[in-house]
């Protein structure tokens, strides 16, 4: 799947978000290494904290169903779902994305089809913390 096809999944994700709070909604496309795509969108809670992004949704949506092969993620988000500029995965997300993504995953924020950049992980998390950091080392990727 192209980079374009991608970002249109992640708009098309981005419609279902639920932001009645901050109004700011994002789309999230993730493309697993069997060429399927794993959709999420931000879903917002008055009390704020159980929040979540739609990074971490549509990677725990591929999680639960069995899926760590991630290549690539799409990320759109605007105001009403007006994008006007790049959104980027947030630092929690960031980590999340350490966990279960290799440095070189790539991270494609846009604003349209045509106008994106990409970026590898190890670009937007350097020196991140894992498993290796830990005892006992975790389970490999």
């Amino acid at each position: 799947m192209d980079d374009r096809a991608l970002i249109k999944a992640a708009f098309e994700a981005m419609q279902r978000a639920y932001a009645p709070y901050s109004r700011h909604k994002v789309g999230a496309a993730l493309l697993l290494g069997n060429g399927e795509v794993v959709t999420g969108c931000n879903i917002e809670n008055a009390a704020y904290g159980p929040t979540v992004c739609a990074e971490r949704t549509a990677i725990f949506k591929a999680v639960s169903e069995g899926r760590r092969d991630f290549v690539k993620i799409a990320v759109v988000g605007g105001k009403d779902g007006k994008v006007e500029n790049y959104s980027f995965p947030c630092g929690v997300c960031r980590q999340v994305m350490a966990e279960f993504c290799a440095p070189d995953f790539e991270i494609i924020t846009a604003k349209s089809e045509d106008d994106y950049v990409v970026y590898a992980l190890s670009e937007l998390l350097p020196h991140s913390f894992g498993a290796a950091n830990l005892d006992g080392g975790g389970e490999e990727k």
